[in-house]
């Protein structure tokens, strides 16, 4: 599964207020460090209303076929009460709970307890012990990448389950759902309170952590930059990756079950959910080492924002087509379903090849070829909390020459095809990419304005040689 902008120093103490200062003296980048009224207001929206948006969506399907505006009418018209509509919502149960137990803990055990082996033998493959970039403080935290690891360990566990040993239903998530919903908030919000007093108690890195004076704020936005439990679980790279991003699949593949079993076969347009999904799924997993150097690593502190976000908001609404297709089997035109395969793919094609031409950027240090050429870069610096001065480039060349966040607009193809593959008969399937479109170009406003803060007058330069964000002539 958005943070807020930077001002230059503090307004506000906290336990951690020494430290603070020293970093801001120095001109660290992150979070920020005090709350505008309009801020506060969007995290108290997202606090308030975030989950109840997930239950209005799960919901409407279970109730209502998917249609979002039926529950509205029912309930403007005197039709149905809200606590008719709760009366018919399935509580926790005692087998989701154990289920979202077992599933949890033995993604844990996935992450801490069994290092990596896939890059001993998979080409190309970088797993392992990694470092992360350097922290606002100065930090580089070391990371076991093993999460392709554990998705081809689960998903091969789920289909000798499922259907070779008949232990559990293909069903088994679906039948589930809405219990299992329930669980997931708790975990959510026991790891985002969690974090939040171990930030204030006894943080993993001081330095990392930032104090607003707005319990609300840092309760959503979060204290600690990397908390941690012992030498190798980090909260933040386990919670982006594992549990959420791994489910996402055998979630798909759970709907695609169920659609199978009430009608007997899986749609066309069911198929093209599962793999321009999975697509994306295996995708972030080859490249979990690389990702440790993106905004959500380098740049977000940890709190309910990604806690509650990456237990709740990610499995129940990124996995909103195939929901919608249990309800709605929609079998599209040869046409339709190549158009929708052609985008995913090609939207896939630019996300991965912008990423690619970065990571390859980085590592070489700008001795590469990207599109046959030698690589243009603008050279800039900037300061670590720690009073070190750091050099780096700012990639001109390829997709970034064409647009300062191209990888987002290839995201963004993706998502539409993810939607388009549900046709045009409700709105909700829709809600992908309308959400898409709001996180991404706040992502890249966000992100332009830390930078603008990290880098100074170099990002300046940087703008003027690429002037546009997301879509060359308009945005």
């Amino acid at each position: 599964m958005a943070a807020k902008s930077q001002p230059n120093a503090p307004k506000t103490k906290s336990p951690a207020s020494v430290t603070n200062d020293r970093a801001v003296s120095q001109g660290q980048w992150g979070r920020a460090w005090e709350v505008d009224w309009f801020s506060l207001a969007s995290v108290i929206f997202l606090l308030l209303f975030a989950p109840v948006i997930v239950y209005y969506f799960i919901m409407a399907c279970d109730q209502y076929g998917c249609a979002l505006t039926a529950p509205v009418v029912d309930i403007a018209t005197g039709r149905a009460r809200l606590a008719d509509i709760w009366a018919k919502t399935p509580p926790v149960t005692k087998k989701a709970a154990q289920l979202y137990a077992l599933w949890v803990t033995f993604q844990v055990l996935l992450y801490t307890w069994l290092p990596d082996f896939c890059h001993k033998f998979v080409p190309g493959y970088v797993g392992g012990v990694q470092e992360g970039a350097v922290t606002p403080a100065g930090v580089v935290n070391k990371y076991e990448i093993n999460g392709l690891q554990a998705w081809l360990i689960t998903h091969l566990l789920w289909f000798a389950g499922a259907h070779l040993l008949s232990w559990f239903p293909p069903t088994i998530i679906f039948d589930n759902w809405i219990p299992l919903l329930w669980c997931a908030n708790i975990l959510g919000y026991t790891v985002s309170t969690f974090v939040m007093i171990k930030g204030y108690f006894f943080p993993t890195s001081a330095k990392d952590c930032k104090f607003t004076g707005n319990f609300f704020y840092n309760y959503m936005m979060g204290v600690e930059f990397n908390p941690r439990i012992g030498k190798w679980f980090d909260f933040k790279l386990f919670f982006n990756g594992r549990p959420g991003i791994v489910a996402w699949t055998l979630i798909n593949l759970s709907f695609a079950a169920k659609q199978q079993e009430l009608y007997g076969q899986v749609t066309n347009s069911m198929v093209l959910v599962n793999v321009l999904q999975a697509i994306y799924v295996l995708d972030f997993f080859w490249n979990e080492a690389w990702y440790l150097k993106t905004m959500d690593i380098c740049h977000d502190h940890f709190g309910w924002y990604l806690g509650w976000g990456d237990c709740v908001w990610l499995p129940y609404l990124y996995t909103l087509q195939g929901l919608y297709l249990v309800y709605h089997p929609v079998q599209l035109s040869a046409a339709h379903a190549m158009g929708v395969l052609l985008l995913g793919l090609l939207g896939y094609y630019i996300f991965r090849m912008a990423n690619h031409q970065k990571d390859l950027f980085r590592r070489t240090d700008g001795r590469c070829l990207i599109w046959g050429r030698k690589p243009k870069a603008i050279e800039c610096s900037y300061m670590s909390a720690d009073g070190q001065k750091h050099h780096s480039k700012l990639l001109v060349s390829g997709f970034w020459g064409i647009a300062r966040h191209f990888n987002y607009t290839g995201d963004l193809m993706g998502s539409l095809a993810y939607c388009l593959a549900c046709g045009g008969g409700h709105l909700l399937p829709y809600f992908y990419i309308v959400y898409m479109a709001i996180l991404l170009v706040h992502r890249c406003l966000r992100d332009e304005h830390r930078c603008a803060s990290k880098y100074g007058k170099d990002w300046e330069r940087y703008t003027a040689a690429v002037p546009y964000r997301l879509l060359p002539g308009i945005f």
